[in-house]
């Protein structure tokens, strides 16, 4: 299976070019839609998110993972390794939180290159391909690091930020819920929120947090938007109160 993590938005041709590449390399593969609208150019918030969602693919996965503002210039293209899950995409701290939390890590630098290599396009002419090739059971086409040079120590373990707000209006954080306390009250938008198990705990138009199904922390509103009535955005900052 290979699964698609990038910020290359639900419209527009990007996300088929990348699928007709996987297609043509490896055509008996599952191709599965994660993220096509990441934080856009933002690998720092994509980092706390792709760790999350991708614990839940099995062993053996794929995942294409592209938020690449510095596409075509220094930052070296990798395949890390994690707890038996694949990752290919740019050593732009993409990957760091990944590495913290497996258990087991390997790196490779990419020194495989296709025939054409756009400036502009790193994600379809040559993650792709090297995805598919793992996907396919082929080695990393590259040399093993002996440390992932692209760890960023100035990111925390757990981000007190809004990362995602999605289709309903909820807003996403770094935070993963395990570590707070059930009846923590959390400031967001200067609000201060108490907890909920469920949306239904709450009335209509109430704000609350709560953990989501992939064990972060997200703030809500009962039938209505939270990024609205909060005016929460992507890195809008997230203070624990209690």
């Amino acid at each position: 299976m290979i699964v698609l993590f990038t910020d290359f938005g639900l419209h527009g041709p990007y996300v088929g070019q990348v699928k007709a590449v996987l297609h043509r390399e490896a055509p008996d593969i599952a191709v599965v839609d994660l993220f096509a609208d990441a934080p856009v150019g933002n690998p720092r918030a994509s980092a706390y998110l792709l760790a999350a969602y991708a614990a839940w693919f099995p062993a053996g996965t794929v995942l294409l993972c592209v938020v690449d503002p510095g596409v075509g210039g220094t930052r070296p293209p990798l395949v890390v390794e994690g707890d038996g899950r694949w990752y290919v995409g740019p050593g732009n701290g993409l990957f760091e939180q990944v590495r913290r939390r497996a258990i087991k890590t390997r790196c490779w630098d990419i020194d495989w290159r296709p025939e054409y290599l756009s400036a502009s396009f790193h994600g379809r002419d040559l993650f792709a391909p090297v995805a598919a090739f793992i996907a396919r059971g082929e080695p990393p086409p590259g040399v093993m690091r002996q440390d992932m040079e692209d760890r960023r120590p100035d990111w925390p373990d757990d981000l007190l930020e809004i990362v995602y707000i999605d289709h309903f209006g909820n807003a996403m954080t770094g935070l993963r819920a395990a570590l707070l306390p059930p009846r923590a009250r959390l400031a967001a938008g200067g609000r201060v929120l108490g907890s909920a198990m469920t949306f239904s705990d709450r009335p209509p138009g109430a704000a609350f947090w709560y953990e989501n199904s992939n064990g972060l922390v997200e703030i809500a509103v009962n039938q209505g938007r939270a990024d609205r009535e909060l005016g929460l955005a992507i890195g809008s900052p997230v203070d624990i109160v209690s």
